[in-house]
């Protein structure tokens, strides 16, 4: 029986295809000594426990403190300055000069800073919601791949029930003189083909728990239940999830730079500077006073550029988020398609392929079993059944790929 694998759809989300190459010999080497209990997990609980442990929205949540730790910066004085001048500055006597002086800034520039800051802190926490998007996305891949593999493992069961049957049929046939060795040879030749399988199988479905386990990122060894449904559920006409997250990011980053601009734009004026002195004069002592100043950026180019720089970033984010929405729904025209296609393939199999298969099998069998059938007839018409079975579990997991993939599709953030 000719393997059906699934490549696994690899998505940009956290290097998250990086490990995947060690993780599947690790897993054919720990195949064979993989003793300890399997926790059975619905796709919810498997969601919810990526969502929870996974190292990479572990990060995007310190970003989001980062950044809101970072709202306390918003007030940014200068460096106070201390200066002590000694000497004859006053007379031929040895004087002594302590002066304190701190400047401040005037106008909007620390509200600039603060709603900077804050439009930083929804920027993290969007990037987080996409991350967050894609996790969900990897999961489902991976639990539906193991469930896939389950459903060819009993497929090949089925197989290797057929064929154990025939083979005892061959033998009873050749003991009794009815029919040659041929059918004996040919039966345990591919009863042991079955079995072979079998132990591929194994290490296949040991591989696709492994890959759902990174995903979730956690040390149990936890496995899809096996009860949930092989085709998934999908519902059509629901709001796009993908095209909002998409939005509220490009939207969000468009704030962030209106706000920079905003921010150097204040930049630009001037400062207020006072300070206080206490010196002696002739050697007496003491005598105190007061300053205040301005600092004045007579050149203040640099921070103009700057706000036009800022400026012609906002237009760049609207064009990216104008042609990734031109993108995204491309895509999903693309994906419904696909998913139609696939759609009507799986319901002919579901609908009659699948009873045809059960048919043949069982008419082939009984004709065979009383005499009615010849070898040759028996296993053409064993063969046609079986690849019927084949296609349906392909149908099956074609339309479960697209499926997952019209629900998320693809979001482009750059």
């Amino acid at each position: 029986m000719k393997k059906l694998l699934y490549n696994l759809r690899i998505i940009n989300f956290a290097n998250f295809a990086l490990p995947l190459r060690t993780l599947r010999l690790s897993a054919f080497l720990l195949a064979s000594t993989m003793i300890s209990a399997q926790s059975k997990i619905s796709l919810e609980k498997a969601i919810e426990l990526a969502k929870s442990n996974n190292i990479d929205l572990k990060i995007a949540d310190k970003e989001i403190e980062k950044q809101t730790v970072l709202k306390k910066t918003a007030f940014q004085p200068d460096p106070l300055q201390v200066q002590y001048q000694g000497g004859q500055f006053n007379s031929v006597d040895f004087d002594h000069n302590v002066s304190v002086q701190q400047f401040f800034p005037l106008g909007n520039v620390t509200k600039a800073n603060r709603q900077l800051q804050e439009e930083l802190a929804k920027l993290a926490e969007k990037r987080k919601a996409l991350s967050s998007y894609e996790l969900e996305k990897a999961v489902t891949l991976a639990y539906y791949q193991y469930l896939y593999g389950i459903s060819i493992q009993k497929l090949n069961s089925e197989l290797n029930a057929i064929y154990t049957k025939f083979l005892k049929n061959a033998e009873l046939r050749f003991k009794t003189g009815e029919s040659g060795n041929i059918e004996v040879i040919s039966a345990k030749a591919k009863v042991k083909e079955i079995e072979t399988q079998e132990e591929q199988l194994h290490y296949d479905l040991v591989i696709y728990q492994k890959q759902l386990q990174f995903f979730v990122q956690t040390d149990e060894n936890i496995i899809p239940d096996e009860m949930t449904s092989l085709q998934y559920p999908f519902i059509e006409n629901q709001d796009s999830k993908a095209e909002s997250l998409m939005t509220d990011f490009y939207q969000q980053q468009i704030s962030v730079y209106q706000k920079e601009a905003g921010t150097f734009k204040a930049n630009r004026t001037p400062k207020l500077g006072l300070g206080y002195f206490a010196q002696t004069i002739n050697t007496e002592s003491l005598f105190q006073g007061f300053t205040a100043g301005l600092q004045i950026p007579l050149f203040g180019g640099v921070n103009t550029a700057k706000a036009k720089a800022a400026e012609i970033s906002i237009l760049q984010s609207q064009l990216a988020l104008d042609k990734n929405k031109i993108i995204l729904n491309l895509q999903k025209e693309e994906l419904q398609h696909n998913f139609k296609k696939q759609q009507k393939n799986l319901n002919y199999y579901q609908n009659e392929g699948l009873q045809y298969a059960n048919q043949i099998i069982e008419t082939a069998q009984k004709s065979y079993a009383n005499g009615d059938m010849s070898y040759w007839s028996y296993i053409s018409f064993l063969n046609q059944a079986i690849d019927i079975k084949k296609q349906f579990a392909e149908a099956t997991h074609s339309f479960n790929q697209s499926t997952i993939e019209l629900q998320f599709p693809t979001i482009k953030n750059n």
